[in-house]
């Protein structure tokens, strides 16, 4: 599946970016203040490590409802320590509150169940290609 997803430069602000997807309302991106941004939205780290906590609180969701688990819902906190990215390693600790699940055990499975979503599979299996190519004036 395609997908295109428009990034466009707020003109009026310094590094703060629109982002248009068909068939959502827009979002946007900044950087930190410390940055020179203005901080008024997350910035492109926030949206990677949201990405991984919602898709694991999705996924065991999912698995929660055709197991017929009485999963009320999902609260997910994802810490970020990117103190050795610059070194290569970007770590991040995700931790899951599974609400209505008392058994040890299928709390247990939730968890390992998490692994399984797109995108932890993404990050950890995933070789991933970007080609990026300045577009010719005629083409935006």
């Amino acid at each position: 599946m395609k997908k295109t997803i428009e990034i466009i430069s707020e003109r009026n602000s310094t590094f703060r970016q629109r982002a248009e997807m068909e068939g959502f309302e827009d979002v946007f991106v900044d950087v930190p203040k410390a940055f020179g941004g203005e901080g008024g939205a997350p910035d492109p780290h926030d949206y990677f490590d949201l990405s991984l906590g919602a898709c694991k609180a999705i996924t065991a969701q999912m698995y929660a409802k055709r197991k017929k688990w009485p999963l009320e819902g999902v609260s997910v906190t994802v810490n970020r320590d990117d103190s050795e990215e610059p070194k290569g390693t970007y770590r991040l600790e995700v931790v899951m509150t599974f609400h209505g699940i008392d058994d040890p055990e299928q709390r247990a499975r939730l968890e390992e169940i998490s692994h399984k979503c797109p995108i932890h599979r993404l990050i950890t299996r995933s070789t991933v290609e970007v080609t990026t190519r300045t577009a010719d004036i005629a083409e935006s």
